[in-house]
């Protein structure tokens, strides 16, 4: 029996990849626990042995020897020399003597104790694998699978790290607008954050998020997946419309160029993926001017004038070029603004 039970610990390790150590402690900590709730008299003299090399399970209760029976204060705690003598021949009147539990009443125990240890065991090593797996994922995208649509709009993704699956939800709020997911379609999301909970770990994902574009363009463009183009900036409303301002230390590259592609396919495809997103590469720039006059882009601009606080701009641009600047409902302008981080008023040339 001892020996099925040190197997099924090493199996639980091989098939789960949780610790034989961890598992024997958990169940040391159980039997001693259901031990001392049946007796509870005998205080912290309980003592469990788990030998994995030897396969043996012991338990014992550690008794003080007193001289004479009359001698005795607790029956749960001493016994009178002779009778500890019958389980240690060498035992002494001060001293102690380790008795073991009796057999039929230990197995009893250690079922009942073992069990629900494991199961126990088995949950919390589960979630805390799950746990670090998608801890390390976190500013990550991961592909998932649409498995239900609640009623509230939101969306069931079951996503996976390293071979851990878990289920995630996609709020209303973190969908593109523009989408219609169903079941069974396979989407890329991004892992804002994992957090710890009762119920295991709480993946919160996201289709909205900034992030995800960046990530996305990291995977596709491999001047900025090796850091020879930078990313500085992006503003998004998901759906609509991004700006991303990018810039390289290289003068030979042209960061604008890489982040489109050929032909435009590498921005193509990441549009394809955010459902038709339009998406804005403007070149980055130290010069707080030069940067806002390209992040109101594809308007063109006459003069930008910085403010003395260094976080306001007056901008003057052609009459024909104004509503292109401001954009439809003022996203163009808005998007500028996110992206440089800079209030932006922008005044038409027959104004001057």
């Amino acid at each position: 029996m001892n020996a099925e039970f040190f197997r099924a610990i090493e199996d639980l390790e091989k098939e789960k990849g949780i610790p034989s150590g961890y598992m024997l402690e958990k169940i040391e900590q159980a039997l001693l626990a259901a031990y001392k709730r049946d007796n509870p008299d005998c205080g912290e003299n309980v003592i469990v042995e788990l030998d994995a090399e030897q396969q043996k399970i012991s338990m014992y209760v550690r008794m003080g020897v007193v001289e004479r029976v009359e001698d005795v204060y607790d029956a749960a705690l001493e016994f009178a020399l002779d009778e500890a003598q019958s389980y240690d021949p060498k035992a002494e009147v001060g001293g102690f003597v380790n008795v073991p539990v009796e057999t039929k009443q230990f197995g009893r125990i250690a079922a009942q104790a073992a069990k629900q240890v494991i199961i126990q065991g088995i949950r919390e090593a589960e979630r805390g694998r799950t746990y670090e797996n998608f801890t390390s994922k976190e500013h990550e995208i991961l592909t998932g699978i649409v498995t239900k649509i609640e009623n509230s709009g939101a969306v069931s993704i079951k996503i996976s790290s390293n071979s851990e699956y878990t289920e995630a939800m996609l709020g209303s709020n973190e969908q593109i607008k523009t989408e219609q997911l169903k079941e069974g379609d396979r989407i890329k999301v991004y892992v804002v954050e994992v957090r710890k909970n009762n119920k295991g770990p709480q993946v919160l994902i996201s289709r909205t998020h900034p992030g995800l574009v960046k990530r996305l363009f990291e995977l596709e463009v491999p001047e900025i997946f090796d850091g020879t183009v930078e990313i500085r900036s992006i503003a998004r409303e998901a759906g609509s419309r991004t700006k991303m301002a990018v810039w390289s230390a290289d003068p030979a590259v042209d960061p604008i160029g890489a982040c489109v592609g050929p032909n435009g396919g590498r921005v193509a495809s990441i549009v394809t993926e955010l459902g038709g997103e339009k998406i804005d590469i403007v070149k980055y720039s130290e010069d707080m001017a030069l940067f806002i006059a390209s992040a109101l882009s594809p308007a063109e601009v006459v003069s930008v004038e910085m403010l003395d606080d260094g976080r306001s701009a007056k901008v003057v641009v052609p009459d024909s070029q104004l509503s292109l600047a401001i954009g439809r409902e003022g996203q163009n302008a808005r998007l500028a603004a996110k992206l440089t981080g800079c209030k932006i008023d922008i005044k038409p040339e027959s104004q001057l």
